[in-house]
């Protein structure tokens, strides 16, 4: 038995949910080194690394790849969870384990658990990345539902992620932080006894439950913090990612999930040669690799 005390640090699990145009994209985009997987072309505007992970296939390979060779990135932004969580629906719709439709079509709530499941697989990909050092960051976008609590008599309307219910839980269990980003509004009684809101410019972050929204965090942030980087220094305090791995030629080219990777190995191939470190026929050999695996992936361009 292995008994261990005191605080371990590892790297960020965080949660970050809102409506959109908050801004929970651009400040994802300010996290250490980071790489963002956009499913939903949010990030198009943004100067940043991105991957375009249009389908789920995709992205769980990128998610596989990243925890093999994270490329010197401290940072991977899933946005958004709720558009990954439709990615997996059309998954799901064409496989044998649906009968080849869409999975809300499968009785007795068959579809929800299979989605649920798919959702936490690619969660344990994202949990090996955080072992790595690498922290996680999901977006997802927040929709007002009606709530009927079974303690209370009245029911009430609150903030909740834009996911089913079971998928939510199991982000919302997976995560050391979620933080609900909203403009900061205040209610004043006008001239003529009426309550008007004021200000809704103020961006804030809003890190502790209430009945309006979900939030948490494990890292001591207080209840509400500006929807600034500098306000989660706390998340990223000791944290180094560990090193890559190093793989060969062939697995490079094997988990290599976009058009920019193997333009990448074809350059690092070309400087091996020159340094004396890769024959040419070698070189040749692996310039067949990459052919045949961009032609598998459809010449997938990639920006960053």
């Amino acid at each position: 038995m292995k008994i261990t005390k005191g605080i371990e640090k590892q790297a960020a699990k965080i949660v970050i949910h809102g409506l959109s145009g908050v801004g929970k994209t651009t400040l994802a985009s300010k996290f250490p080194n980071p790489l963002i997987l956009d499913t939903e072309n949010g990030s198009r505007l943004i100067d940043c690394h991105r991957v375009q992970c249009r389908d789920w296939r995709t992205l769980k390979d990128t998610l596989i790849h990243l925890g093999r060779d994270s490329m010197g990135y401290g940072s991977i932004i899933l946005d958004s969870g709720d558009w990954a969580e439709e990615l997996l629906c059309l998954y799901l719709a064409t496989s044998e384990e649906t009968g080849r439709k869409h999975p809300d079509l499968v009785p007795y709530g068959g579809g929800t658990a299979m989605i649920a499941k798919h959702f936490s697989a690619m969660l344990a990909d994202c949990s090996i990345l955080v072992d790595r050092g690498i922290n996680v960051v999901v977006i997802a976008h927040s929709v007002v539902k009606r709530v009927s609590p079974p303690d209370l008599e009245e029911a009430y309307d609150r903030y909740e992620l834009k996911m089913r219910p079971k998928v939510a839980a199991k982000l919302l269990e997976w995560s050391d932080a979620v933080m609900f980003a909203n403009f900061k509004t205040r209610v004043v009684e006008g001239e003529d006894g009426k309550l008007r809101g004021r200000g809704g410019k103020e961006r804030r972050l809003f890190c502790e439950r209430t009945a309006a929204w979900d939030a948490k965090n494990r890292y001591g942030l207080p209840a509400e913090i500006p929807m600034e980087i500098e306000a989660l220094a706390p998340l990223f305090a000791g944290i180094e990612p560990a090193p890559a791995v190093q793989l060969s030629w062939g697995e490079r080219v094997k988990f290599a999930t976009t058009a920019d990777d193997l333009l990448r190995i074809a350059d690092d191939a070309n400087k091996a040669v020159t340094a004396g470190d890769l024959t040419e026929a070698q070189r040749n050999k692996l310039t067949e690799a990459i052919d045949r695996k961009y032609a598998a992936i459809g010449g997938q361009e990639v920006t960053a």
